[in-house]
């Protein structure tokens, strides 16, 4: 049974601009006393300066209009006071080069980050503030050289958050292509990388991140590093990559931005990856040839045959189309048997409008969500969502888009997790649930005894160690998993 959940966002206040910044609009007031959703954008320049400003500009501004975000935009740099960027949700440093911004604006920048502001880098953003150690964490990297204007084949890694989410697994565009001098993975999210064979001049031996994300210090952060001619703000799909970066940053649209290394891929969209798979009970899983799965009738289970798991991390995108019904099921043996992994495993819930030890991040009929977190990081159906879902020894967590939501310890002595499968689950004709990049990284075996010990990558800390994306590959023509064996459901 299921009890619907309805959300109410509370709109208030008014804004307040300074004089200093270009082109304010009328807003509708949010929850937060700001006027709606706005953006500052930030063209200051103090070395090259490109000619693609006014464009970038302009772009950012049409962005807005559909977004449903408020654009600003200003060369002053006097707009950098607490008091003036606390009405900005996020800033757009759009190609700045050089140092921008004296000692007393660098402060207020930085009180604004780690108040939770948002920050978007373009381009030459990472040209910028060599001498403010501050700053380059929250860009990512610096600039070091750049080839010739040509074409490129960058290679998306990411295929959840907003900013890649509609792009194909390789997107062939021309730009002006940075190599940057340091490799930020470590530190942040990578969203998409550059096939350096696909060009000439690529000087980050083969791993060359093009756009990233990160949390940094209490605020969001996207880079891209696209975006040094006219022409990328005219095509659609650098419009929209921008976009995407722009609602992760001024949160309107979550997305696990922790570094991710280290991780081997279980699924990766081609029909290949699915020969370990295999379908229990009614219905099946469509591949489409974007690399996503989708369920068709049910109950049944897609589970992974070719070998058990004890401790690891498993992260997976899922999306819905609307008031649907799914889970992840870990811990459980292989069997014939239709209820196997309800009976003897866990089930990670995907249904937002059921009760609560029964919705999404649920520990299904176990333990509930911490439900105000949840709500916070879940996207709407239509939007992927990632879940982090890890267990060490009898203790399993759940991470939605990055934040930590459900800590549960097994005490069942008819379940273990020390040794089991994983399998997505298919609900019924009714539903219809998306899944791609199925990937997974081992963890060493838990200590017995003792207290909480540091684990890799957990949620809230900017320098956590890196957990880390797999190579992904083209994604296969449309097939059906068949199914081999009974259901499991919940």
């Amino acid at each position: 049974m299921r009890t619907r959940v309805r959300t109410t966002t509370a709109v208030l206040g008014a804004a307040l601009l300074l004089g200093c910044v270009a082109g304010p609009t009328a807003a509708q007031p949010d929850r937060t006393g700001r006027a709606g959703k706005r953006v500052l954008v930030f063209s200051k320049t103090a070395g090259f300066r490109h000619d693609s400003i006014p464009e970038g500009v302009a772009a950012v501004k049409r962005l807005g209009e559909t977004g449903g975000f408020t654009v600003d935009a200003t060369e002053d740099a006097a707009a950098f006071t607490a008091d003036n960027l606390r009405h900005y949700d996020a800033v757009v440093f759009l190609s700045t080069t050089g140092d921008v911004l004296d000692a007393a604006q660098q402060t207020a920048f930085e009180g604004y980050i780690r108040k939770g502001g948002g920050y978007v880098g373009v381009h030459a953003a990472a040209d910028t503030e060599y001498d403010w150690e501050f700053y380059g964490g929250l860009a990512g990297a610096y600039f070091q050289s750049h080839p010739a204007i040509q074409p490129a084949t960058v290679r998306v890694e990411d295929h959840a958050h907003p900013a890649t989410s509609g792009l194909a697994k390789t997107w062939n565009r021309t730009d002006e292509w940075y190599n940057y001098r340091s490799n930020p993975r470590e530190r942040a999210h990578v969203l998409a990388s550059l096939d350096e064979s696909s060009y000439t001049g690529g000087t980050m031996n083969g791993d060359h991140p093009i756009a990233w994300c990160q949390e940094y210090r209490g605020g969001r952060a996207f880079y891209t590093g696209g975006g040094h001619t006219k022409e990328s703000y005219a095509a659609p799909d650098f419009r929209q990559h921008l976009l995407g970066g722009i609602r992760y940053a001024i949160g309107d649209a979550q997305a696990d931005c922790r570094p991710e290394t280290g991780y081997r891929p279980l699924f990766d969209g081609t029909p290949a990856s699915l020969a370990d798979w295999q379908q229990a009970g009614p219905g099946s899983f469509a591949l489409a040839d974007d690399g996503t799965l989708t369920t068709a009738g049910g109950m049944g289970m897609l589970w992974y045959a070719g070998r058990s798991f004890g401790a690891y991390s498993l992260k997976l995108d899922w999306k819905m189309a609307g008031d649907d019904n799914s889970g992840v099921f870990v811990g459980f043996p292989p069997s014939d048997d239709p209820w196997s992994a309800v009976d003897h495993g866990y089930e990670i819930q995907i249904d937002a409008t059921d009760v609560p030890e029964k919705t999404t991040g649920s520990v299904y009929g176990f333990r509930s969500a911490d439900l105000k977190k949840r709500d916070r990081a879940l996207n709407p159906p239509g939007e992927w969502n990632t879940y982090e879902i890890r267990v060490e020894g009898e203790r399993l967590r759940v991470w939605l888009n990055g934040v930590k939501i459900n800590d549960y310890t097994n005490t069942d002595p008819a379940r273990s997790l020390t040794d089991g499968h994983l399998g997505i689950q298919n609900h019924g004709a009714d539903d219809q649930v998306s899944f791609r990049d199925i990937r997974i990284r081992e963890l060493p075996a838990r200590p017995a005894a003792g207290g909480h010990e540091p684990v890799a990558g957990e949620a809230g800390s900017a320098q956590a160690p890196a957990e880390a994306a797999p190579a992904r590959m083209p994604a296969g023509t449309p097939a059906e998993v068949p199914a081999r064996a009974p259901a499991a459901g919940d």
